[in-house]
C-alpha cells in the first residue's frame, strides 16, 4: 500500500460483535469480551447473554448494551440482527457444549461469521453438521484454542516447520488441574455443574473441557495428524456422571508416537498444561505457567533458554507480540490473538481481499478433530483401552 506523504492510512471500521452466552456469573463470557476488545478489532452491540430473557436483558444493561438488542433468545437475535442493516457481522458462542451446533447453526444460515468456544460441539454427529454447513457457507469459523495464540507456541511451532527438531519422533502433553478433586458440582458450582452434565457437556469431562486443548496444542506445534489412540478414562470422584482423568497413548500418520495426560483430580495443580516435541535433532517444552519461555535442546548441545521478545524468538512469535520482552504477556493477551487474527479474516472477507498467508486461527477442522478425540478416548476405555482409529 502507498501512503501520500503526511497522511496515514485508515483503519477498517470495528467489526460489530454479538454474544451468545457469557451473561451474569459466567467466566469465559468476560474472557471473550476482554479479548475481542484488547487490541480494539471488535463493538459489541448486540447479545444473547443467558438462557432467560430478563436475565439476558439484565446482563445487556450492565454491559451497556441498547435494551432493543439484548434478546431473549439466539434465534431472536440472529433473524433480527440478520435483518438489521447494522447488524453484526460476527457472534462469539460461549456457552455449554450442547449449545453450540444450533446457536452456531443460526447465524451461519444467515452468513454471519461465528466464533465458537471449544470443543466445537456436545456430539461428533453435529460436529460433522456443523462443518458441513460452514463448508458450505460464505461465513468465517474460528474456533477460540487460545493456547495456540501465545508468541512462544507459535514460535515452537516454526522451529518444527523449519526442520530444527528433525524428524519428529514423541509428542508429550499434559495438562493437569485440581479445581474437582472433590464433588463441587453437588454444591451447586456453575461451572462445575454444567462440566459434568453429559447433557450439557458431552461424552467427555477432563477430556473435552482441557483434554482437547492440550490434544490440539501438540498437533499445532508439531504439524502431526493422529491416527489412532488408546485410552484409561476414569472417573474417581463418586457419583460424578463423567470421566475427571485421563491417559492416552497416541500413534500419529507417519509413525510418530505421544501420550496425553488430563485431570481435574490433580491436587497442586492449578492450570497445569505442558507440552514437549522431541525429534531427531532436539526438543523443546513449553510450559502455560510460564509462557515467555520456550526450552529448546539441540541433540549434543546445552539447553537454551528462548524468551518472548528476546533474540531467538522468530518472526511467527514477533507478528503476535505486543510488548517489548521482559514484561509478561499472558492468557489475555493469547485469548486476544485469536481474535485479532479473526478480525484480519473477517476484514479481508469484507472487500473480497486475498487473506495475509501468517494469519492463523484454529477452524472448525480442528473442531471436528478435537470432538472426534473426545469419542474415541471414551470408546477406546470403555473396550478397556484398545487402540481407536480416529
Amino acid at each position: 500500500m502507498t501512503i501520500e506523504a503526511g497522511k496515514t492510512p485508515s483503519r477498517a471500521p470495528k467489526i460489530r460483535l454479538g454474544m451468545v452466552g457469557g451473561g451474569a456469573g459466567a467466566f469465559i463470557g468476560g474472557v471473550h469480551r476482554m479479548a475481542a476488545r484488547l487490541d480494539d478489532r471488535f463493538d459489541l452491540v448486540a447479545g444473547a447473554l443467558s438462557s432467560t430473557a430478563e436475565k439476558s436483558l439484565a446482563s445487556g444493561l450492565e454491559l451497556g448494551l441498547d435494551p432493543d438488542r439484548a434478546y431473549g433468545s439466539f434465534e431472536e437475535m440472529a433473524e433480527k440482527e440478520a435483518a438489521r442493516p447494522d447488524g453484526i457481522e460476527a457472534v462469539s458462542i460461549v456457552t455449554p457444549n450442547h449449545v453450540h451446533y444450533p446457536a452456531a447453526k443460526a447465524f451461519l444460515e444467515r452468513g454471519i461469521h461465528v466464533i465458537c468456544d471449544k470443543p466445537l460441539t456436545s456430539t461428533l454427529d453435529d460436529a460433522l453438521k456443523l462443518k458441513a454447513m460452514a463448508d458450505q457457507s460464505k461465513a468465517l469459523f474460528i474456533l477460540t484454542h487460545n493456547y495456540t495464540g501465545y508468541p512462544m507456541v507459535r514460535h515452537a511451532r516454526e522451529l518444527v516447520q523449519n526442520g530444527e527438531l528433525g524428524e519428529i519422533r514423541l509428542v508429550q502433553m499434559e495438562y493437569p488441574q485440581d479445581w474437582l478433586t472433590e464433588a463441587v458440582e453437588q454444591t451447586g458450582a456453575k461451572q462445575a455443574v454444567w462440566r459434568t452434565d453429559p447433557a450439557q457437556s458431552g461424552a467427555g469431562g477432563s477430556t473435552g473441557d482441557i483434554g482437547t486443548h492440550a490434544y490440539h496444542l501438540g498437533c499445532f506445534i508439531s504439524g502431526l495428524t493422529l491416527d489412532e489412540l488408546a485410552a484409561d478414562v476414569h472417573t474417581f470422584v463418586e457419583g460424578r456422571r463423567l470421566d475427571d482423568n485421563a491417559h492416552v497413548m497416541l500413534r500419529f500418520e507417519g509413525g510418530a508416537k505421544g501420550l496425553l495426560w488430563c485431570s481435574q483430580v490433580a491436587p497442586g495443580n492449578e492450570n497445569g498444561l505442558k507440552v514437549r516435541v522431541y525429534g531427531t535433532k532436539g526438543g523443546i517444552e513449553w510450559v502455560q505457567a510460564d509462557p515467555n519461555y520456550l526450552w529448546l535442546t539441540r541433540l549434543g548441545e546445552p539447553k537454551q533458554l528462548i524468551t518472548r521478545g528476546g533474540a531467538g524468538a522468530g518472526a511467527a512469535a514477533a507478528r503476535v507480540t505486543r510488548i517489548p520482552g521482559g514484561h509478561p504477556e499472558g492468557y489475555l493477551e493469547a485469548f486476544a490473538t485469536i481474535y485479532t487474527e479473526a478480525a484480519k479474516a473477517i476484514h479481508a472477507a469484507r472487500t473480497g481481499a486475498p487473506v495475509d498467508p501468517a494469519v492463523m486461527y484454529p477452524t472448525i477442522d480442528d473442531g471436528v478433530k478435537g470432538v472426534a478425540f473426545v469419542t474415541a478416548c471414551v470408546a477406546s476405555s470403555r473396550a478397556n483401552g484398545v487402540w481407536v482409529k480416529v
